[in-house]
């Protein structure tokens, strides 16, 4: 059976089948909201690569074609005048036109295809708990946690199709990798050969079957490619960063967030100094308290770890958070995990968390909710039901799962457990100090390793060491895709200025229950949008809306 994927694979990848054509303005300016979704429609089928033998074409001939061809869509948008239309549709126009300019920053800043050997990565063994992938990804990717193993017919053939085109996609990425950018080439090397050891796992969960056959050859191609790589890596010297001018032009105009690349460095220095002050205090709140253990067995773990689904299910419901919909608590449930042994004597980061407290990272879950609600009811508008492109939903997606641990602790979620609260601002400087690698890396003052480094150093009690892979995964995506590192606390800190105003707005008559179904009826989309759709009032968007 298949399960819930954001994005129908099958159908994204016949929607690249065809030649990248480029559309003619209509001879008037029109003010239809219908030719908005006309052009949506047109514009989601031309967006991804053209594909060749059933591989996407990132040749430096197909991309220059795609950009020439995207300038034709952006024109038939400045067509529309939306100015007249409510406001949700305005919203929407802005929505078109942000995943236009995601597009146009690929060609002329990203260029993945060109720079990132980890763009070429075609297997995901884990979910994602946001709406589509992190990052650049290539067209056609495998989200093997959609499907239930062992695998139906026709999932087992779509799977070895595309598994298939590993080798070949591969042998053109030699061809297509011409850039200089050393930090994106020399961590392309350690996914790459992660997807080889992904691939062998594939291979031995297929035994007996000719998707078997398919993993192992595919496996091989992985490792050859990552030679290959190796080779080539001494010759890489340059700067992996897009620049402090681009990451602002990035920030203003794909993901429409109304900071620069200076604003949210001073913000996320607030923030970092903010959470190991609070740690401080509550540490000292709390010293005569036992210290929280971590979970010791696999029986314990799942009794802990639903226990702490119960419970904060219960606790959104009596307190009035947030309209308890049915799907909410199997969907939270699914994703508890199972238990894992501590590996010389640590975990990595969010597993010294989960260990100790679960209801905690339940808070966080907040993004499984997103997800089931996109399947269980789906947006009125089409431009908002599909995930957005260029990962432009950050803010709200990561902003609000992030943001909901430190809002619920003051709401009262762990009064009964004061040790509970030291995790939150755990958790805190740790989004701080890794933003702030974000931050560094693309002004180019911070390689890689130096912003690993940071984060490392400046998050407490030494669990993210330097030698685990979450600080490693983390500070890679975020130099692949910029604003990623940071989204975690800038769309947190614009949902709270968001109560502020909504509150302000509605006196007496506020409640945090009305707030959060209101955001949540929304959708997927930046918070900067959400904001001025539901105060109607243009400040939240004030210099990021102009065409």
């Amino acid at each position: 059976m298949r399960l819930f994927t954001p994005i129908l694979l099958l159908a994204g990848i016949l929607a690249g089948c065809g030649p990248a054509a480029e559309p003619a303005p209509p001879p008037t300016a029109s003010t239809s909201y219908d030719d908005l979704l006309a052009l949506h429609t047109d514009w989601r089928a031309f967006q991804p690569p053209v594909i060749v033998d059933g591989v996407p074409d990132y040749s430096l001939a197909a991309m220059a074609e795609q950009h020439r061809a995207l300038a034709g869509y952006q024109a038939r948008l400045a067509t529309i005048d939306p100015s007249g239309w409510p406001v949700n549709q305005q919203v929407d126009y802005h929505i078109v036109r942000a995943e236009m300019n995601g597009l146009d920053f690929d060609h002329r800043m990203l260029r993945p295809w060109e720079n990132n050997p980890a763009f070429y990565t075609m297997l995901f063994p884990s979910p994602t708990d946001v709406p589509a992938r992190e990052g650049p990804v290539v067209h056609g990717a495998i989200e093997l946690s959609t499907y239930t193993f062992p695998l139906a017919p026709a999932d087992a053939e779509v799977v070895a199709g595309r598994v298939q085109t590993i080798a070949p996609l591969l042998d053109q990425a030699r061809a297509h990798l011409t850039g200089d950018q050393r930090d994106l080439w020399v961590a392309g090397i350690r996914t790459m050969a992660g997807q080889a050891g992904d691939l062998d796992a594939l291979a031995e969960r297929a035994a007996g079957t000719p998707l078997e056959g398919d993993a192992r050859a595919a496996a091989e191609a992985t490792r050859a490619f990552v030679t290959w790589l190796e080779a080539e890596a001494s010759a890489k010297t340059g700067a992996s960063g897009v620049g402090v001018e681009n990451y602002d032009w990035f920030l203003k105009n794909v993901m429409l967030v109304p900071y620069t690349w200076a604003d949210q460095v001073a913000m996320m220095k607030r923030e970092l100094a903010r959470a190991h002050a609070a740690l401080k205090l509550e540490e000292h709140r709390n010293h005569l308290l036992p210290e929280l253990e971590p979970i010791e067995d696999a029986a314990d773990y799942d009794r802990n770890l639903n226990a702490a689904v119960t419970e904060y299910m219960a606790f959104l419901e009596e307190q009035d958070v947030v309209t308890i919909k049915p799907y909410m608590d199997a969907a939270l449930r699914a994703r508890i995990g199972t238990y894992s042994p501590p590996v010389n004597g640590r975990r990595e980061f969010f597993g010294e968390a989960n260990y100790r407290d679960g209801v905690v990272m339940r808070t966080h879950g907040y993004h499984w909710f997103d997800l089931a609600r996109m399947v269980e009811e789906p947006h009125e508008s089409p431009i908002r039901r599909e995930p957005l492109l260029y990962n432009i939903f950050v803010s709200r997606a990561e902003g609000m799962a992030t943001g909901m641990e430190e809002m619920m602790m003051h709401a009262g979620l762990f009064d009964s457990r004061p040790r509970a609260r030291e995790l939150i601002y755990v958790l805190l400087a740790q989004r701080a100090a890794r933003a702030l690698g974000d931050l560094y890396m693309h002004a180019n003052t911070f390689t890689m390793d130096e912003a690993i480094q940071y984060a490392s150093e400046w998050t407490p009690r030494g669990w993210l060491p330097t030698d685990g892979q979450t600080v490693w995964f983390e500070q890679h995506l975020y130099l692949q895709q910029p604003m990623y590192g940071t989204s975690y606390l800038v769309g947190k800190i614009q949902i709270e200025e968001l109560i502020a105003r909504m509150a302000r707005q509605q006196g007496d008559s506020f409640t945090l229950k009305g707030f959060m179904d209101a955001v949540n009826e929304a959708g997927m989309i930046p918070m900067a949008l959400i904001a001025w759709e539901l105060t109607g009032d243009d400040e939240a968007v004030a210099g990021l809306v102009a065409p």
